[in-house]
């Protein structure tokens, strides 16, 4: 990976922004992992991308803008060490990034302490959310730049299947989903919603953590006679596509599966993804703002033709969201910058970035909907030279090719 710094160094520019006797702007980045996760790796990188393209464009306010990352390794106390080292040490104006609920849940008292914006990339957990709602004063330095939260991740594979599922013939299907917290809330609106759509639940069951052979898991679809399996995977999730595709199982795969949303994921696991269909903020195939292309073009660029995550979209938007909120309230103050992001409206790579206001449930939780941040659903794809792409089926607008059916059916 190209520009990345090394976990815990400040990261400073050859910039001419600014001037010497003026402070740089201190952006934080807290990223799991960064040289490995490739979660991680995207979070840092889209912050560089936004860092650059904002420094070569007279900075923040007219001051150089500089990175600080502090390598959270996924653990909770790891990432509060992280977090007080970018803040009291390093001096961030703003810190961005966190991708497991457990982490930003275990961070929500020190944001709440420093009083400094912290804009999440990556933890799609409402838990926060609501802090920030039943405790504003406290909680109100908390917003989410994206992914969606957990309940809109449930209702975005909900609409999923009530528009699609019919076309593709789906009757019928199973819902598989891993055992950890970030899928509590998706679970319950599940239970709550699923029973609403055009299609029929025939099986449901959260599986362990440690799963490593679906085989069972799998006999037990097949027995329902489910046309397709739903699955909901962020930890996991590899396994679940090897013992699916070379085994020619008779039922489609679909959900919400973060490993497959990787763009070098195809060759990694063999094509064994092939015909699958997973949920994305954006694909390197999707034009879904102005904006999104040519990031992803920058992104390949520095990365050998690799495409970034989502949290790589997320985290770009996020250092431009601030940028943007900085120059229109005119100042770095945590609470006029509060006032400022309750109210902006901002094109980022993933839709129209807007937060929910104090009063909502989910209070400074990104905006899902058609006319905001609304994600898509790929299937993956054989090119004629054996390579793998993923092509957008829904919604309609970024649609860049037809369902195809997998051929042992």
């Amino acid at each position: 990976m190209v520009g990345l710094s090394l976990a815990g160094c400040i990261e400073t520019v050859g910039s001419v922004v600014g001037s010497a006797d003026i402070d740089p702007v201190t952006i934080g980045v807290l990223a799991p992992d960064p040289d490995s996760n490739s979660t991680g790796q995207s979070i840092v990188e889209g912050a560089e991308i936004a860092r650059d393209q904002l420094n070569d464009d007279d900075g923040i306010d007219g001051r150089a803008v500089e990175l600080a990352i502090g390598d959270t390794n996924g653990s909770p106390p790891e990432a509060r060490r992280q977090y007080q080292r970018l803040v009291l040490e390093e001096g961030a104006d703003v810190t961005i990034g966190v991708a497991t609920s457990e982490v930003l849940i275990h961070l929500m008292d020190d944001i709440a302490e420093q009083e400094i914006p912290h804009l999440t990339v990556g933890s799609a957990t409402t838990a926060a959310s609501q802090m920030v709602s039943d405790q504003y004063e406290e909680y109100k330095y908390h917003f989410r730049v994206g992914p969606i939260n957990d309940v809109n991740l449930a209702e975005t594979q909900i609409d999923f299947l009530d528009e699609m599922g019919p076309e593709l013939d789906w009757g019928s299907v199973a819902i598989l989903v891993e055992d950890y917290d970030w899928t509590e809330r998706l679970w319950e609106v599940y239970q709550n919603q699923l029973g609403d759509t055009a299609v029929d639940v025939a099986m449901q069951k959260r599986y362990e953590p440690a799963t490593d052979d679906f085989s069972d898991i799998y006999d037990e679809v097949e027995r329902t006679g489910a046309d397709a399996a739903i699955i909901a995977a962020a930890h996991t999730g590899t396994q679940a596509v090897m013992d699916w595709g070379p085994a020619e199982r008779p039922f489609a795969f679909n959900g919400i599966h973060v490993p497959m949303q990787l763009s070098s994921y195809y060759g990694r696991v063999d094509g064994a993804c092939r015909y699958a269909t997973g949920y994305a903020f954006a694909t390197p195939t999707t034009e879904i703002t102005e904006k999104t292309l040519p990031f992803v073009d920058e992104y390949q660029r520095r990365n050998d033709g690799s495409a970034p995550v989502y949290t790589g979209y997320i985290s770009f938007d996020a250092v431009k969201l601030f940028a943007k909120a900085v120059e229109e309230a005119g100042t770095f103050d945590s609470d006029d910058l509060v006032s400022e992001l309750e109210d902006i409206s901002v094109t980022g790579t993933t839709g129209t970035i807007e937060f929910h206001d104090s009063s909502h449930e989910h209070a400074h939780d990104v905006i899902y909907g058609e006319d905001n941040v609304h994600p898509l659903f790929f299937q993956w794809q054989e090119n004629d030279d054996g390579t793998g792409v993923q092509q957008t089926i829904w919604p309609e607008e970024h649609k860049t090719a037809d369902y195809a059916e997998p051929d042992w059916f």
